[in-house]
């Protein structure tokens, strides 16, 4: 449930971005995906278009459709303040973050790493305890 609270911060951030709730179409859309017969029923999916910019938001992130359109109003002020500040979100720097993560290393950092883990290896084979000798 989101309270009156959140719903006045997000109208001032609004405000502040100037985007006027007379600028968006709205459009409610039946879900698709999980959730069952109940989610295929209902109008729950919220589509948002902002006219001046054109910038177009969809959220299924709940099956509440006020839920949806307070959270597609969140996604529209994040996609302008990343136009208009050239701020990366928080999204976005997760998906870089997990791209990074998942790039394949180039050959000489993959042989240095391996070097590493054979001097490693070396130092932890001198630990170990002398064997005794009959």
């Amino acid at each position: 449930m989101i309270t009156q609270n959140k719903w006045k911060q997000l109208r001032i951030l609004m405000q502040q971005l100037n985007i006027a709730e007379s600028d968006l179409v709205e459009k409610f859309i039946i879900g698709s995906g999980h959730g069952g017969q109940k989610l295929q029923k209902t109008a729950s999916c919220v589509y948002l278009k902002h006219i001046p910019t054109g910038l177009e938001i969809k959220c299924q992130k709940s099956r509440m459709r006020e839920e949806n359109r307070f959270h597609a109003r969140r996604r529209l002020i994040e996609k302008m303040e990343e136009q208009l500040f050239e701020k990366k979100s928080e999204h976005q720097q997760e998906i870089e973050k997990i791209r990074r993560q998942k790039r394949r290393r180039s050959r000489r950092s993959k042989l240095k790493m391996l070097a590493d883990k054979k001097q490693h290896a070396d130092i932890k084979k001198l630990r170990k305890a002398p064997k005794a000798e009959d």
